[in-house]
């Protein structure tokens, strides 16, 4: 690994760990950056959920004003989120070369979930001011589909925030920002159980997770203090861009 890669690497991270805190796409900017560099795709991929960790939990302890009161909720919901990153990472161990042949379906998907999140953001505000009388924890789908995006955070993680967000924002009657921070302590759980998994049984590259880590806490902090006020779109725009870069380079 050349100076140089090391350093786009680091800033890879850096982007992808204060998108995750703001929006929960950041998979989107490493993984087609490590695949540019022609790391192999699953190596790429448990290499960056292993990165990742130190970035989510900075950024959920940036939060950590909104997450006063939940923690009935958080203990409830981790359950789910935990044991869905257990089992979508052992599915990426069991079946290795599955993934490497949908990971453009899986890219496509994490682009389709960006752009569509500004709409699934209003969509889910519309139902948030229209919900009331929900038990503390949520309704009682809620804890099944967080598992369900568990599954999906351990096997590949891409936008899994914006799915965690819709989940959350129509069954948890709360504040958004509160499940913001929810969300991204749940995030964290989920790439932190696949993560140790993965240290154990996956091929990880442990440069690229010590350089993607160092530049995702950078990126948590931005994240959690003035990433809130980054313009959404220009997020977006620069995660479909890497995106599709990726898909290109992978179809071609």
């Amino acid at each position: 690994m050349t100076l140089l890669e090391a350093s786009l690497i680091a800033l890879a991270g850096v982007a992808a760990g204060t998108i995750n805190t703001v929006v929960g796409s950041g998979t989107l900017i490493t993984f087609p950056t490590l695949l540019a560099f022609g790391v192999p795709p699953v190596t790429a991929n448990v290499s960056n959920s292993i990165g990742l960790v130190p970035g989510s939990v900075t950024g959920a302890i940036g939060y950590r004003r909104e997450l006063r009161g939940q923690r009935t909720r958080i203990l409830h919901l981790a359950s789910a989120s935990g044991a869905g990153g257990l089992l979508g990472g052992l599915l990426l161990l069991w079946q290795p070369g599955a993934f490497e042949a949908v990971v453009p379906a899986l890219i496509v998907l994490g682009l389709v979930l960006v752009v569509a999140g500004p709409r699934i953001s209003a969509w889910v505000a519309r139902r948030h001011e229209a919900t009331g009388g929900l038990p503390m924890r949520g309704a009682w789908w809620v804890w099944p589909l967080m598992f369900a995006c568990g599954i999906y955070g351990g096997y590949f993680g891409a936008a899994q925030g914006v799915l965690m967000m819709a989940v959350l924002g129509i069954g948890v009657d709360e504040a958004l920002q509160r499940l913001n921070g929810l969300k991204n302590v749940l995030a964290a759980l989920v790439n932190g159980v696949s993560g140790v998994l993965f240290a154990f049984f996956a091929d990880v590259d442990w440069s690229i997770v010590a350089l993607i880590g160092v530049g995702a806490v950078v990126g948590g902090i931005l994240g959690a203090s003035v990433g809130r006020r980054l313009p959404a779109p220009l997020l977006r725009a620069f995660i479909v861009v890497v995106g599709l870069t990726a898909l290109i380079t992978l179809l071609t």
